[in-house]
């Protein structure tokens, strides 16, 4: 009778103490790091920007979880896997962060959550399109939180070739983001009996286009893909309507495109073009209320990656709280359990291979005579659900996935 009370007795006081060893902030703090690019392609989508939604989310959150300081770290992996790696390794190693995110060029967040997996870190992709995330280097500690590759590929090439627009020429970003993209719409304009015309590379960063349109131009296509993003969508379009590829016939289409990009452009070189995207401040009282939280410390209107930041670091503290630890896996799980409700997205769900499911829009740029504000830029045209934009779980190739 005496042992089996002190077996018991045993086992309750080693899940009390287990309970009580895993309950707690590792250092008494939570880090997270905010790595992106600062001042190059990509920093008015995400950069600077983003840095501002995510101290934003911890202010709402009260700047503490579980009775504990949140302290932000910021870097700028300049568009380089190396950099970025680098970056990430003194984060974990040396400053002990546990969550980072931002991320915004594939390569560098390949790299980083490949490494983040082997320190038992969260890396949270907000910036970066890669569909590749959630599938061949898909991570239990990883998660992926706008858009993809995938779903912009669906939702445009679908609406093109309704519209018409069969034959695409792609001018392609000569690096994994626009490597996958392309091959991404190919699987889903020829799924529509639709035909790809050609296909050009260009390095990242290039300023002169034209050996790229004159190949477009003189192909036999009537769309003109831009599998870009950032200054290198801007300068494209910029100089694929000083060329008339518009005038000629051909539709431009934006494969990955940004609010920030349509500022930089002006409604009168990008009206018409059509987007997806996975938020814009117009849609409601919600995201109109935080994007002039936003525009009064930014004098700008968040992008769906800056507006993703937001949502990304306001779920995480949310799971911090609910497992009662910032243990990794223990967070991830939570992560995916919690549904995810804010203002950019309703009842959202991250699943096994980290990809968050939410719904996806498609606008229209406007004409300058619709708009009636200096940030007035979309018509929206279709609400496509999470479910029917994003890859299905069984086919990314995740080895999470049983």
């Amino acid at each position: 009778m005496k042992l089996k009370l002190l077996q018991a007795l045993s086992i309750v006081a080693f899940a009390t103490m287990s309970t009580s060893a895993f309950a707690q902030v590792s250092d008494d703090v939570v880090r997270i790091g905010v790595s992106d690019d600062m001042s190059g392609a990509f920093a008015d989508s995400g950069g600077p920007g983003s840095v501002t939604a995510a101290k934003m989310a911890i202010e709402d959150f009260g700047g503490k979880v579980l009775g504990k300081p949140i302290e932000v770290l910021v870097a700028d992996h300049q568009n380089k896997a190396d950099v970025g790696t680098a970056i990430a390794r003194t984060w974990l190693d040396v400053n002990k962060v546990d969550m980072i995110t931002g991320l915004g060029n594939s390569a560098v967040a390949i790299a980083t959550q490949g490494l983040a997996q082997q320190k038992s870190a969260l890396t949270i992709v907000t910036g970066a399109g890669s569909s590749d995330l959630t599938g061949k280097y898909c991570s239990p500690t990883g998660f992926h939180w706008v858009y993809d590759t995938y779903a912009l590929a669906n939702v445009i090439a679908k609406s093109s070739v309704k519209r018409g627009h069969k034959e695409w020429f792609f001018v392609t970003a000569d690096y994994s983001f626009g490597q996958t993209l392309e091959r991404d719409a190919t699987k889903f304009l020829q799924a529509e009996g639709g035909r790809v015309a050609g296909s050009v590379k260009f390095p990242v960063g290039s300023t002169d286009f034209a050996s790229f349109l004159m190949q477009a131009q003189s192909s036999k296509a009537n769309s003109v893909a831009f599998a870009a993003a950032g200054s290198d969508f801007v300068t494209l379009v910029k100089q694929a309507d000083e060329f008339g590829l518009s005038a000629s016939g051909k539709e431009s289409v934006g494969l990955l495109v940004y609010l920030s990009d349509i500022k930089s452009i002006g409604l009168k070189t990008g009206q018409g073009l059509i987007l997806s995207e996975a938020f814009y401040w117009d849609l409601n009282d919600q995201t109109r209320a935080f994007a002039k939280r936003f525009y009064d410390r930014e004098k700008r209107m968040p992008t769906m990656v800056q507006a993703g930041t937001y949502s990304a670091v306001d779920h995480y503290l949310k799971a911090i709280r609910a497992a009662g630890t910032d243990n990794a896996q223990a967070v991830a799980t939570k992560m995916r359990e919690l549904p995810i409700n804010d203002f950019m997205t309703k009842n959202g769900k991250a699943r096994i291979d980290g990809r968050v499911v939410r719904d996806m829009y498609l606008f229209q740029v406007k004409t300058p005579a619709e708009s009636h504000g200096e940030w007035d830029f979309y018509k929206q045209l279709a609400v496509i659900s999470g479910d029917a934009a994003f890859r299905p779980l069984a086919e990314g190739g995740c080895p999470l996935v049983k």
